[in-house]
This record gives C-alpha cells, sequence and structure tokens, in this order.
C-alpha cells in the first residue's frame, strides 16, 4: 500500500509532501488498518480550515481524501504525523 500525505498552509505557508509504501515492512498491517480509519473519516473535497492552519490531501492507493485542522480524527492526526516523520 502506497500513503502519501501532502500539507499545506500554516503561518509560512510551505507545503510539505511524504509517502511510505508499507509492501514488505512487517508492521504493514497496522498501517493499512491506520490508513483505512483515516480515509473513512476524510471528506471528498477541501474542508474549511482556520486561518493559519494546516489542510492535508491524505491519498492512499489513489483514492484521495481532505483533512484540516482542528478538525482531524485521531487516526488521521496519528497517520499523518507518521508518515511525515518517516516518510522520504
Amino acid at each position: 500500500m502506497r500513503i502519501q500525505v501532502r500539507r499545506t498552509g500554516g503561518f509560512a505557508g510551505i507545503e510539505r509532501r511524504a509517502e511510505v509504501d508499507t509492501s514488505g515492512r512487517p508492521d504493514a498491517a497496522e498501517w493499512e488498518a491506520l490508513a483505512e480509519r483515516a480515509l473513512a473519516a476524510g471528506r471528498a473535497s477541501p474542508p474549511p480550515g482556520v486561518p493559519d492552519g494546516f489542510a492535508y490531501e491524505i491519498t492512499v492507493d489513489g483514492r484521495t481524501v481532505y483533512a484540516a485542522d482542528p478538525q482531524l480524527t485521531e487516526d488521521q492526526r496519528e497517520l499523518i504525523s507518521r508518515v511525515l516523520k518517516e516518510g522520504a
């Protein structure tokens, strides 16, 4: 499974992208379950955000959903954090 996160917004408006491929990872099932929960809570179009907040585009195997601070679910927050930390 290929998980991509794109973050935009914030004070500086700097875009950040990261990607994790779960193929061959020993923790792939955990990543995939987290990604499915995050997708289920996402929106089909970008939600309204707050001034200087972050907006997120989450893509998992070609399926894209959108989320924004401060309305992230715990699963979305965890997935975004993990992908931005571990992804290249």
